[in-house]
């Protein structure tokens, strides 16, 4: 693993003089200094792995074309000058110590803030400082540690991806030569006796043997790649025995050959591999066909306004986005899309992108990028080409900078396969030496069928087929989930707190009346653009009713969460909000929730909501209350109390008054008394409850904040299926525990046969993959036969 060669000259650390210590090392022929780091417990360098015949020269210069800034900016996700974003996608990835590496490239260099692995797409996501480090430096890096990435200008300008036929390839080629050692076997299956074939017997022979050595050294190869890694990083993973079965059956085979003492099983040792990369290639169409992350990322339900050409907005769907169109971001929204800023002022926070919380002031005519989060007041922007939904749910899904909600079921996936291996491992060490010493002739066969029937394979597909349906299937009915975790956390919890306004209530049906002194035309249009920049629901109902007025670019804004907003246009002020946010000293008692005005004229009046609650709470919350403790946190006064005691439980507890912070103490305090929470809110004022709460839900109405601090968007109209959401998450974990106990019948039964000698390696490289089709197959019509309920 250790390639003691400067990366830069080339030369040998022999020849060189490199003078080693604990930390670095350095070469005397051109004065680099390279960093010593540690991959479990294994000493490794800077340039490891270099590719055999390639010299460091031949690797930098293969990537010259990364020196030209019209390529780069084409391959970039982000990119501001300081911190650059690429997502490359790297045929290489093959099992857990491929991610392990690739996440930990920060260890080889410094200006690697953080890298993320999609092992589906085998693809990662690297954050780089580029003033420290180019692309073409970061891509060679990753090809002298044996992940090359594969980049094609045409597939990243058109959309398309590598498409990788090298399963396809070993498919045909094991195919090909286990049909023929089939046909040259048939003589020693019959024992015929016939002169020329007996003659010839060794030239058959011979010929077997030729076939099969491709077959093992390249259709096989991804087996004993995976599994050197897997052993070098010092992880036992599933391709550990099959590996070893391999080798074994081809050694013992050719031992035969060359000693002239049998015909060898290079029969099942080609039939072994083709069926293994059959079962390969039918498991990988059956997960492309079912497609859970594409389907469930195609229903994201993210919204934004758009201006139209006669000054009108409208809420489309982001994937209308189209270049040219001039879009609304208000206060704490996201830009879906790369975009030019041109009216108000921008201040950007691209921590959701970069993970650090600098924001950046943009004037008119700046370029601004997808991810960046808007701070002060509303901006509108020209969409400089149409959004990516792959883009918008892997800033939803980075936790780089937020708490880690860790899905407790994938680590039992992964013990139970690592503890199965080794034991497997240990049950054919067992029964090989019981026949060595009882029937010596069986051992072989034995040891090779039970390495390979007990293959956990079926055990690590359980969890991510069953997560996967569901979240396609909660996407199809308007849940949508950040990833598979959300499900299973959502079938542990206890306790179900709401936010009230915007959550439980409707904010379109929701009647507004003014009470004071009637606003002057400049203080009505004033007051429009000042809630034009606030998301809050309280604000978005108060816009929609004023009259048209003259919007004016707002010189100050500021949003003081829980207390209310205030802008400045010229000499003009506003403060809008509660009476103490607005100083009005006046105690009026009132049984609704209010907004209260203030301007340079002082204090003008008051605009009171009464309530209209969602469709079908009461039946829902009457579902809920037999398993749960509900709770609602609600910002306002308890003007509504008398109301929600009519409509909701007798249990269900009632908190009014609470600011943001107190949400979040309340979440966080329970959770110390043991509570599972689950926060449901309207994604802006109760984002720090949203993030504190186990699984936090946003309610999307037609306009929605993008909020990376929730974990799941339930579009409003589904509100009263919440119920059926979460008994289904439930079912789903308990399909999950019945296809481990399905999994393992398989193996006890199988390895009972493989134990007493009754299994070759043939069959049992046959019922391997039928035993992990039929567990994603029974996992799929049980989660489609759950999400028949919520039609």
């Amino acid at each position: 693993m250790v390639h003691k060669t400067c990366f830069h000259c080339g030369l040998d650390a022999e020849t060189s003089g490199i003078v080693y210590d604990d930390k670095t090392f350095c070469c005397h022929g051109c004065k680099t200094v390279y960093e010593i780091f540690t991959i479990h417990d294994l000493t490794c360098y800077y340039d490891f792995q270099q590719a055999p015949g390639t010299t460091p020269k031949e690797i930098e210069g293969k990537y010259n074309f990364l020196d030209n800034s019209k390529i780069v900016d084409q391959l970039l996700e982000f990119n501001d000058h300081t911190t650059q974003i690429i997502t490359l996608y790297i045929p290489n990835i093959h099992c857990s110590s491929c991610i392990w590496v690739l996440e930990n490239l920060n260890k080889l260099h410094a200006a690697i803030r953080s890298s993320m692995v999609n092992f589906g797409k085998k693809t990662v996501r690297i954050t780089y400082v580029n003033e420290n480090l180019s692309l073409k430096n970061l891509v060679a890096l990753l090809s002298r540690i044996g992940y090359e990435p594969y980049i094609s200008l045409e597939d990243y300008s058109i959309g398309k991806k590598h498409i990788d036929r090298s399963l396809i390839y070993k498919l045909g080629v094991s195919g090909f030569a286990f049909g023929n050692v089939m046909f040259l076997s048939f003589p020693e299956y019959f024992q015929v006796e016939e002169f020329w074939l007996e003659q010839y017997k060794h030239l058959f022979r011979w010929l077997m043997f030729a076939y099969s050595v491709p077959v093992v050294l390249y259709a096989a190869q991804d087996y004993f790649v995976s599994a050197y890694k897997g052993l070098r990083s010092k992880i036992l993973n599933i391709d550990v025995p099959i590996a070893l079965g391999i080798v074994v059956l081809f050694v013992r085979s050719s031992s035969e050959i060359v000693l002239d003492t049998g015909s060898g099983f290079f029969d099942s040792l080609t039939g072994l591999i083709f069926f293994l990369l059959l079962g390969k290639f039918f498991q990988q169409k059956t997960y492309d066909y079912l497609s859970f992350e594409r389907d469930y990322k195609s229903y994201f339900p993210i919204g934004v306004t758009k201006i139209n050409l006669d000054k009108q907005e409208e809420c489309i769907q982001v994937y209308d986005i189209q270049k040219g169109d001039r879009l609304l971001i208000r206060n704490e929204e996201l830009l879906p899309v790369d975009c030019i800023l041109i009216k108000g002022k921008a201040r950007m926070d691209y921590s959701f992108v970069t993970g650090e919380s600098k924001t950046v002031t943009k004037q008119s005519g700046d370029k601004l990028f997808a991810g960046g989060k808007q701070l002060e007041g509303s901006i509108e922007v020209e969409v400089l080409k149409s959004v990516e939904q792959s883009y918008l749910t892997q800033l939803w899904s980075n936790d780089v900078f937020k708490r880690d909600k860790t899905l407790a079921f994938t680590n039992i996936t992964n013990r139970i396969s690592k503890s199965f291996t080794l034991s497997i491992l240990t049950i054919a060490m067992v029964a090989t030496t019981f026949w060595l010493l009882t029937d010596s002739s069986k051992a072989l066969n034995v040891f090779t069928s039970v390495l390979i029937i007990a293959c956990p394979c079926a055990i690590a597909l359980a969890a991510p087929f069953t997560f996967g349906n569901i979240l396609r299937i909660f996407g199809k009915n308007k849940f949508y989930l950040k990833n598979a975790s959300v499900v299973e956390q959502l079938a542990q919890i206890n306790t179900i707190v709401f936010d009230k306004t915007g959550t439980i209530t409707v904010n379109k049906e929701t009647k507004i009346n003014y009470e004071g002194v009637q606003l002057t035309e400049d203080e009505e249009a004033l007051l429009k653009s000042t809630l034009r920049g606030s998301n809050h629901p309280l604000s978005r109902s108060l816009y929609q009713i004023l009259n048209t007025n003259n919007i004016v670019s707002l010189d100050y804004f500021e949003e003081h969460l829980g207390l209310g907003i205030e802008g400045q246009h010229k000499d003009h002020n506003i403060k809008i909000g509660s009476e103490p946010f607005i100083g009005h000293t006046k105690n009026v008692s009132t049984l609704n929730t209010s907004v209260h005005i203030r301007t340079n004229n002082g204090y003008k009046g008051k605009f009171t909501f009464h309530n209209k609650y969602r469709k079908g709470i009461s039946k829902l919350f009457n579902q809920l209350k037999k398993d749960y403790d509900l709770v609602i946190l609600s910002g306002d006064n308890a003007g509504e109390r008398t109301n929600l005691t009519k409509l909701l439980p007798s249990k269900t507890k009632l908190l009014f008054n609470q600011k943001p912070e107190d949400k979040l103490e309340y979440i966080k305090y329970h959770q110390g008394e043991g509570a599972k929470v689950v926060m449901v809110g309207d994604g802006l004022n109760d984002a720090g409850a949203l993030a504190q709460s186990d699984v936090g839900i946003a309610i999307s109405e037609n306009i929605n904040v993008f909020s990376p601090a929730c974990d799941a968007i339930l579009d409003a109209t589904k509100f009263d299926q919440l119920y059926k959401y979460i008994t289904i998450s439930k079912s789903a974990v308990k399909t999950i525990k019945w296809s481990f106990a399905l999994s393992f019948l398989y193996n006890v039964v199988g390895l009972y046969y493989a134990v007493t000698g009754q299994l070759s390696p043939l069959v049992a490289a046959i019922l391997m993959p039928l035993s992990s089709i039929s567990i994603v197959v029974f996992t799929t019509v049980i989660t489609n036969l759950l999400g028949r309920t919520l039609k």
